[in-house]
């Protein structure tokens, strides 16, 4: 029998998506105020890796990536996305064909060997968690880098991407080993 252990605590990121980098500062506030102070925040980026959020967000669509200070339990991972959905939700506007979001939110965290994000698809490689939510690794920390799986979203096999997170790994590994000393 196996002696259970608790893991470390991971780092919550958020990859944001928007054609309204003016709604930013706002939505921020809102994640500060429930996942802690932001202590990364990455460059604004051309969303061009696909279409498909095109016709609810419209054009120009930037990524921007955040980080929270704050290291968090892997196991609240549900409750964070079921946060970002309301918060999805209350940036959304009416259009002729329904209810459109105005902000995209992809809640996960990052720790020393993975970066995992939540959903609420199911697919052959994502784990049920609760609440209907799912779990999936979508880059390994392998050979000093992040590194994709064969289902990783496109956008998140790109250096730019993979650069991010190992930034992000790093502030993070820094956290830790900050806590190991106090």
């Amino acid at each position: 029998m196996g002696t259970i252990t608790i893991p470390q605590p991971v780092k919550a990121i958020i990859g944001v998506l928007t054609p309204e980098p003016g709604l930013l500062p706002t939505v921020y506030t809102k994640l500060a105020q429930h996942l802690g102070p932001i202590d990364f925040a990455s460059e604004l980026m051309s969303f061009t890796s696909t279409t498909y959020y095109e016709r609810e967000m419209g054009q120009g669509i930037q990524r921007q990536f955040i980080s929270f200070e704050k290291l968090i339990d892997a196991g609240t991972l549900v409750e964070m996305k079921l946060f970002t959905n309301k918060i999805e939700q209350a940036f959304t506007t009416e259009k002729p064909n329904g209810k459109a979001r105005r902000v995209n939110l992809d809640a996960g965290y990052l720790c020393m060997a993975k970066l995992v994000l939540a959903s609420t698809k199911d697919n052959a490689h994502r784990i049920y968690l609760r609440d209907g939510i799912y779990a999936e690794i979508t880059l390994r920390f392998y050979r000093k880098t992040f590194q994709p799986w064969e289902w990783s979203y496109p956008d998140y096999r790109s250096p730019t991407y993979v650069a991010v997170f190992n930034r992000i790994r790093k502030i993070y590994r820094d956290q830790l080993e900050n806590a190991d000393t106090s």
